[in-house]
């Protein structure tokens, strides 16, 4: 089987992945012109921020990693010096305005997740550049089967001079980067075209003159307290937005100290551009299309069957396909399928030995039981080997009576019948929102710059459910008996499969049915554009944040450069139909990918945020609000959470 050769020839692989990166640059004045940024707000001396290289470090090992490798960069007007030393050490270099040496500071928080030999960040080679790399490489480099990313990445950069767009734009899959080019003394940061992957920024100011670059922002740098009234202050931090920039260190003529001019580059890569452009070629059907792509039933069978050989749709239960398939959904299945097969296959826990762990479980998934998560889980079953368990990390803040539970218990019996032979694990995550005191206080450092209840309540929630503490019944356990024996479980997966992307560029938001409805086919193009143009900034950095501060790397299938570009390839009334009901013509073509895959159940389901369906709104708006009703009336998901929340 294709799958379960390419999981063996990944376990010969060596990586290292990193889950967490920082920087921070001292004695450097930044020109940020180019940038439009505003840097000088007022000082006050009531208002200064107390934050250290030591909470920076704390920050990053929280997230559990194996290591935390750290450099610092000395840095003088002929050259520079690499040094290794304590954290405790580094704060002795902070400006040159008090005759201290200009200098960065390097942090790699390594997560070890396969091959034999550990790869320990930050990496440094002969001519003195140094790379930290948060990041997967799916495509675009080629990376042999013994290869570290990182290392392969490393060896690519320090062979060019002033290529490094063009390098990094070749990269398929999710990074963040710091790399220092010794030769042309200059500072290349940046992440990647969509985000998947967290990278804050705090840009010089009157306050805090130095740069900071960190995949999640500590505690302390979160407690910012106003002196009138003690509520939390936010925006040391912002959502660095994507792509690639630079600062070249310079020495003007005059008092001689380092000046940085900082510089944001276009994309190198064509193929990338119009995916972040977002245009679809087809938007507004003409009455006849639309009439064929209603009615027409499965064609052009023949020219998929050759591409399908490995992807066996499931009969139903009276033994016949659905036959309303389209060959676009076909499409969509294989970049999917390639998808999660890129994204499982090339995991192994470190190990030296190279069977197979008895229990192992290398890959989990956020767990509804809704479309999104049913498709994951039945495409992660076709591409791991059949020798591993699969964990469904579910979470509810109502116990058996939350819409995601229910949905997770008929889902995972659902998976059961397409795949009676894999080992499913439904891990129960059962939360008290009354008893939440250190999870709030962590998640809202964790969601920073994220500053609303509804970012607060999917943080909770999605922090819960990859930390995959929680219960797991047997598989012949009645689901309504609640007399039911459960055992405590705990995920070891170090990789989590999450759907984010999907209602995105498949229309499965509210919104997405007033716009079309509004201003009919081209209102809908419009508002899905601005959705995965702003997906990084409102979504996936707080998702990346949350889910790596339990020791997991979050992985993204519906927002591989293959799948976005074969869905924008597809005409926008063959991937939704929103003149039908939701759960018919919402996610059209997700709906029909799961029929594909024999989960009828599952393509009628309606969409259902997390926040809803795990019904932690719903505690949180009693908590925070009084009730619902006080919650809707003053539209709780948006509003900004200014007062200092109990967290003591």
């Amino acid at each position: 089987m294709a799958s379960a050769f390419a999981f063996e020839l990944g376990a010969h692989r060596i990586l290292t992945k990193m889950c967490g990166i920082a920087l921070i640059i001292s004695g450097i004045r930044f020109d940020l012109s180019s940038l439009l940024l505003d840097t000088t707000p007022p000082v006050t001396n009531s208002d200064q921020l107390e934050f250290t290289i030591a909470d920076l470090a704390a920050a990053l090992r929280r997230r559990g990693p194996d290591s935390l490798g750290t450099k610092k960069l000395l840095l003088h007007s002929s050259g520079s010096e690499i040094m290794s030393g304590v954290e405790e050490e580094f704060n002795n270099c902070f400006s040159a305005a008090n005759g201290r040496t200009p200098c960065m500071h390097f942090f790699g928080a390594t997560l070890q997740l396969r091959g034999v030999n550990p790869v320990v960040h930050p990496l440094i080679d002969s001519s003195k550049n140094v790379l930290v790399y948060n990041g997967e490489i799916f495509g675009g480099i080629e990376i042999a089967s013994k290869e570290n990313d990182g290392e392969v990445l490393m060896g690519l950069l320090g062979g060019c001079e002033g290529c490094v767009p063009n390098v990094v734009s070749r990269i398929k899959g999710p990074w963040a980067i710091i790399y220092w080019q010794e030769s042309s003394r200059t500072l290349w940061f940046g992440r990647d075209a969509f985000g998947r992957r967290s990278l804050l920024v705090h840009w010089p100011t009157v306050e805090d003159s130095r740069f900071l670059l960190s995949s999640v922002s500590p505690v302390a740098s979160n407690e910012h307290s106003s002196a009138e009234n003690g509520t939390t202050k936010l925006g040391f931090w912002e959502e660095l937005p994507c792509g690639i920039y630079s600062v070249s260190i310079d020495a003007p003529n005059g008092d001689g100290s380092l000046v940085g001019e900082v510089k944001k580059h276009e994309w190198t890569n064509a193929m990338l551009e119009e995916l972040i452009k977002w245009e679809r070629t087809s938007v507004e059907p003409k009455p006849k299309e639309l009439h064929i792509s209603r009615c027409e039933t499965v064609r052009g069978q023949h020219d998929m069957n050759s591409l399908t050989s490995d992807i066996v749709p499931m009969p139903s239960k009276s033994g016949n396909i659905q036959a309303s398939i389209s060959v676009p959904a076909e499409a969509v299945l294989i970049a999917l399928r390639e998808s999660v097969l890129r994204r499982s296959s090339l995991h192994r826990i470190f190990q030296a030995s190279m069977h197979v762990e008895k229990n192992l479980v290398p890959v989990a998934v956020l767990f509804s039981g809704g479309l999104d998560s049913m498709i994951i889980a039945a495409l992660l079953h076709d591409c791991l080997d059949p020798s591993y368990e699969i964990d469904l990390l579910n979470v509810s803040f109502d116990g058996q009576s939350a819409p995601d539970r229910i949905s997770a218990k008929a889902g995972v019996s659902e998976l059961r019948r397409i795949a009676p032979l894999r080992k499913w694990k439904l891990v129960e995550i059962n939360a008290d929102s009354s008893n939440l005191t250190f999870e709030t206080k962590r998640v809202l450092s964790l969601i920073n710059p994220a500053n609303t209840y509804m970012d607060l309540n999917i943080g909770i929630a999605l922090w819960l459910a990859a930390g995959g503490d929680g219960w797991v019944y047997e598989e012949n356990s009645k689901y309504n008996d609640e007399n039911r024996q459960g055992v405590r479980y705990k995920s070891k997966a170090r990789i989590v499969l999450v759907g984010s992307g999907a209602d995105e560029q498949c229309a499965g938001y509210g919104r997405h049915r007033t716009k079309y409805r509004s201003g009919s086919w081209l209102r809908l193009h419009e508002e899905m554009k601005l959705d995965m143009q702003r997906i990084w900034k409102r979504n996936l950095g707080r998702d990346d944040r949350c889910i790596a501060d339990t020791g997991k790397e979050a992985r993204f299938p519906f927002l591989d450069e293959d799948v976005i570009r074969t869905l924008l390839g597809i005409p926008l009334w063959e991937v939704t139909n929103l003149d039908q009901p939701s759960g018919i013509g919402d996610k059209k073509i997700l709906r029909e990918v799961a029929e594909l895959l024999g989960l009828h159940e599952a393509a009628t389901l309606p969409k259902r945020a997390i926040q809803f369906g795990t019904r932690i709104a719903r505690e949180s708006n009693r908590k925070n609000f009084g009730s619902n009703r006080a919650a809707n009336q003053a539209s709780a998901g948006s509003v900004v959470i200014h007062k200092q929340l109990d967290t003591a």
